[in-house]
């Protein structure tokens, strides 16, 4: 295992049955796993985020 897979946290998520089935539907029409389709719209979320309220900086480490 790489360091960039050391990096990686896991997130679970609660979803409905009808959303997930569409998810799955919008991931298969764009040629793309599910999590790489979330990590997307994640990474889109916060760059809009960002061009709205400024960068969010990372967290100081706490001693």
């Amino acid at each position: 295992m790489g360091a960039f897979m050391k990096e990686q946290k896991h997130l679970s998520l609660r979803i409905d049955e009808e959303m997930l089935r569409k998810f799955r539907y919008v991931c298969e029409y764009e040629g793309r796993l599910a999590n790489r389709q979330l990590l997307i719209y994640i990474r889109t979320a916060i760059a809009e985020f960002e061009k709205e309220h400024g960068q969010i900086e990372p967290e100081q480490e706490k001693h």
